[in-house]
């Protein structure tokens, strides 16, 4: 039996006109040379990278997608009252999303709301425990077929047992696994800042096997170790329009690859006080 070909779940996003609204042209981000020139981007593979320096654009272009999208926001509120995602919001006002269908499913997450994650999962096991001593409750774990029992603690119970034993990475990808769904779409920002390198090739085989189930993701990065996923499309806010580049044509593997190979041509450049 011949392998069902992989199709976008999203497949575009563009302006809703032909130019942004006048009064909001200069400011933004609308000022940001990436959205300025934006008009559309086809989504033709099943992971799509938006790289860049500080500053490109790629991570405010990602969270108005996340904001459009409606999809599952790993954040502590919802992305549409978020503070922190305000220019997000107004940009997202103005795109327009094309699907093959809609499903508002998958997860559009941050590095910082990763780390929220981390102490909103911490808070839940304090919370637990204080009930459990106010209740005098049994400390052996509830059994999930006991509808008796609110799923939450059940989740918590779980979570509770690996807390102290799991290190940021493997939260990481234990929370990254437990989200993915059949033709999802993720919207990551920097998901390699909580990863080792190993960490990081762990997470390029769950993105694997998550595009075998036709979920989808556009991920915002420095990383040349995700970056070398084999077939995806890597798209450089460094140019204004935004334009495809080549994984060893990049600027950021090549410095890498330099670094590794002489590390000493550059550290001599440091002084110490």
């Amino acid at each position: 039996m011949s392998q069902k070909k992989w199709e976008p779940v999203l497949l575009s996003i563009s302006r809703k006109s032909e130019s942004w609204p006048a009064d909001l042209a200069g400011q933004y981000p609308f000022s940001v040379p990436v959205v300025q020139t934006l008009t559309r981007i086809d989504f033709t593979a099943p992971v799509t990278f938006l790289i860049g320096e500080n500053g490109s654009g790629k991570s405010t272009l990602l969270e108005a997608i996340g904001v459009a999208s409606e999809v599952p926001f790993a954040g502590s509120n919802q992305s549409f009252d978020d503070g922190s995602l305000a220019s997000a919001q107004l940009l997202a006002g103005f795109l327009r999303l094309a699907w093959t269908r809609r499903l508002r499913q998958g997860m559009f997450m941050r590095a910082e709301d990763f780390f929220g994650y981390l102490k909103r999962r911490a808070r839940d096991d304090a919370r637990i425990t204080r009930e459990r001593i106010e209740l005098d409750a049994p400390p052996s774990r509830p059994d999930v077929t006991d509808r008796s029992t609110h799923i939450d603690e059940q989740t918590a119970e779980r979570l509770i047992q690996t807390h102290d034993t799991l290190s940021h990475g493997e939260s990481f990808l234990e929370l990254f696994a437990s989200r993915v769904v059949r033709r999802g779409l993720f919207l990551l920002d920097e998901p390699e800042a909580p990863l080792s390198p190993r960490r990081q090739l762990a997470l390029l085989s769950l993105l694997t096997d998550a595009v075998a189930t036709g979920a989808q993701f556009i991920i915002a990065t420095h990383s040349p170790i995700l970056l070398s996923f084999p077939g995806a499309v890597i798209l450089s806010c460094d140019e204004s329009p935004m334009k495809e580049a080549k994984y060893d044509e990049l600027d950021q593997v090549a410095f890498t690859r330099e670094f590794l190979n002489a590390p000493e041509r550059y550290l001599r450049h440091i002084r110490s006080d």
